[in-house]
């Protein structure tokens, strides 16, 4: 009897040999980063690993950009005057672990939730890869990212001079992903991510003493009927080609049974993948709370903070990430597909500064990121500082 085999689920990627003989090693790095979590700007054990590693392979080392970040600058063993920047982010969530893993987080509510912990490591395995062969003409420049989570990472390293001293004509970023089977790469062209503003809003009124409401200006009914108003902020504000998301994520009042608090505060995020919508529901928030709060007698303090970029991929540098992939993974398991998600990611401030592509590889599991359960597998480490390593290569090619 015949049975058809799935060349997709029998193929393995071509990792390359050398990155191949790292594994035990990269493996001892992901497990050691994922058990001492590090959050934004806190990641002074991380960097110093990464910095550490850099050097003993040779790799110009310079820190402090972004607080904690690291950058590593390798030049090839032909001079040439084309850059690439190569990204991984460093920081964990505020978040408790409960993946049960022998390597879990030891710190309470710190846990490498979305997988940067892996993302560095694959930036490494790339680093020794390339410092040892040094098989490109041109520079390679190492960009080890602190604080991705919504604390403004890249655009503090930005700000503190990292492409005024590092110029680079085009960039690269991963994300693994569970939205993919293993080895399996995603990379769109065009606006792929939204770009995201987070907000703050409180209500001040007067408190008194719960058996006397008709005394105090009560904040309590008002952040109810303020949540009901802002979920029309979408609905009747924005088009419905433009998709955009407003979502409440805490609410906060009270100590007490017996009192009506003075105070109250509710916080969340708006996602769109236009700027003109997002300036819109900004305005929408602001006026909304305003007239709210006025109804009932209180005053609306509103916070508004841009917080991450709409992410575009460049065209060209899709396609480079494609056929390097093609060649890694199988055309089978390369996916050029339009696709937008309204998540965010600050790689999109360094898409800014230069062209670029931000991809995702597959890896096993069915729990997503920011989940306490979410686990990632040490089989994409080789694979993700493979197609890193191609990457430079195919673009830094060497006479």
């Amino acid at each position: 009897m015949n049975i058809a085999v799935d060349p997709v689920k029998t193929s393995q990627p071509k990792i390359i040999d050398l990155i191949g003989t790292y594994v035990p090693e990269l493996v001892s790095i992901r497990h050691d980063l994922h058990r001492h979590p590090e959050i934004g700007f806190e990641e002074v054990r991380t960097s110093g690993i990464v910095a550490e590693k850099l050097a003993s392979w040779g790799i110009e080392v310079h820190r402090g950009y972004g607080k904690t970040g690291v950058v590593g600058v390798l030049r090839g063993k032909q001079a040439g005057n084309r850059v690439i920047g190569l990204r991984a982010d460093m920081d964990a969530l505020p978040m408790p672990e409960e993946t049960g893993l022998p390597y879990a987080s030891v710190y309470p509510d710190k846990f490498h939730g979305c997988g940067h912990d892996v993302h560095t490591t694959i930036l490494l395995g790339t680093a020794r890869y390339l410092a040892e062969t040094r098989d490109f003409s041109g520079t390679v420049i190492f960009i080890f990212q602190p604080a991705e989570e919504g604390l403004g990472g890249a655009r503090a390293m930005i700000a503190d001079g990292l492409f005024k001293d590092f110029p680079v004509d085009e960039i690269y970023g991963l994300h693994n992903s569970t939205h993919a089977a293993p080895n399996h790469l995603k990379v769109s062209h065009g606006t792929v991510l939204a770009g995201a503003d987070f907000f703050d809003i409180r209500l001040k009124g007067k408190g008194a003493h719960a058996a006397h409401p008709d005394v105090a200006h009560d904040p309590i009914p008002a952040t109810g009927e303020l949540i009901q108003a802002l979920q029309t902020i979408v609905s009747r504000n924005v088009p419905a080609t433009e998709p955009a998301v407003l979502s409440i994520t805490r609410i906060e009042a009270g100590s007490a049974y017996n009192v009506i608090p003075e105070t109250a505060s509710l916080a969340g995020t708006v996602r769109a993948f236009s700027d003109t919508v997002r300036a819109t529901i900004r305005q929408r928030i602001r006026t909304i709370s305003d007239h709210v709060a006025a109804a009932h007698g209180l005053t609306a303090q509103v916070d508004i903070r841009d917080i991450f970029s709409v992410l575009t991929n460049d065209a060209a540098s899709v396609d480079v990430v494609a056929n390097v992939a093609r060649e890694v993974l199988g055309t089978e398991r390369v996916s050029t597909e339009p696709g937008r998600f309204l998540g965010s990611e600050d790689f999109a401030d360094f898409l800014k500064h230069a062209p670029g592509a931000f991809f995702t590889l597959g890896h096993s599991g069915t729990v997503p990121a920011h989940n306490p359960g979410f686990i990632v597998d040490d089989d994409i480490l080789p694979v993700g500082s493979t197609l890193f390593a191609r990457l430079v290569e195919n673009r830094l090619k060497t006479q």
